[in-house]
């Protein structure tokens, strides 16, 4: 019997880590990518790789796809659309080896609530034009599930953070700032943790089910700013207001939206433990594994 087949558009960040834990479990993996020197740099790494981009659909999706057990979509909508829906949804609805699907969203889509709280069955009320596209691509998404029983399941992911994207790579690198404005919090969550949602929910699959994946504490960024230095012995950056700290509008744009975002349905219905559950944790943890400096 052949080994499971994770197919994923788009290997970035999330995708590459998710990806990494299957295959050290036996599964075999394909993946898109945009360029051929990453082409070969996946395969070299035992990953099948296949060019695809806006305008540069599978050059053989029936082939590219053959096999393929579950499917992971981290391919962000532009402003034309969902790329991967636009030229391949019909592929996907033909596959018959198709056990589980998932497409990581954000949590974004809820747009401001003013730091209450927020779960899965809440309005969507996006503020921004990136939130909106989202919104727009869980929809094309759950409609495919709907339409031609394609076996979807939204991820709506908190901040991302994990080792060579933190807070104390920010702080080593220079780039770390820490800005005042009071009342607002994000919710975040660690990539391992993400991984291991996912990985729960191939064991336990709810098709056209959407989940929250955040952690305990939502923050505000300062502090976990603060506690980084704290861990390497540097002095914080200064203190700056908001209205004062010169943001890009793409920077300022994250502190329109403030919520907290409940994690309640992965743990209730997937059994997900979060082995990072506050930034405390995710960042003690990054800290001891990089020998402490």
């Amino acid at each position: 019997m052949a080994s499971p087949r994770l197919f994923v558009f788009g290997l970035g960040f999330t995708a590459r880590v998710f990806a990494d834990r299957l295959k050290a479990e036996g599964w075999r993996i394909a993946a898109t990518c945009r360029g051929e020197d990453k082409r070969a740099a996946l395969e070299a790494q035992g990953i099948e790789a296949f060019l695809f981009d806006r305008g540069r659909p599978l050059e053989d999706a029936r082939a590219a796809l053959a096999g393929t057990t579950h499917l992971l979509v981290s391919v962000p909508p532009d402003e034309r659309g969902d790329p991967v829906l636009d030229q391949h949804a019909m592929d996907l609805a033909d596959l018959r080896t198709l056990d589980w699907a998932g497409y990581l969203s954000t949590t974004g889509v809820y747009g401001d609530t003013k730091g209450e709280w927020v779960g899965e069955a809440a309005w969507l009320r996006p503020t921004g034009e990136r939130q909106k596209r989202r919104v727009e691509a869980e929809r094309g998404w759950l409609n495919l599930y709907r339409q031609y029983g394609v076996p979807m399941h939204l991820f709506r992911l908190a901040g991302i953070y994990g080792p060579g994207r933190s807070a104390l790579d920010n702080v080593r690198d220079g780039t770390a700032r820490r800005v005042d404005k009071p009342g607002q919090v994000f919710s975040r969550i660690h990539v391992e943790d993400i991984a291991a949602t996912l990985r729960a929910s191939m064991d336990k699959p709810t098709l056209g089910a959407v989940y929250n994946v955040a952690d305990d504490l939502p923050s505000p960024s300062h502090e976990v700013v603060s506690y980084a230095c704290g861990l390497l012995g540097v002095e914080p950056p200064p203190l700056v207001p908001f209205e004062e700290a010169g943001l890009s509008p793409m920077a300022a744009s994250f502190y329109a939206d403030c919520r907290r975002v409940k994690n309640d349905r992965i743990k209730r219905q997937l059994g997900v433990a979060l082995t990072y559950p506050d930034y405390r944790a995710g960042l003690d943890a990054q800290f001891a594994a990089e020998g402490g400096r």
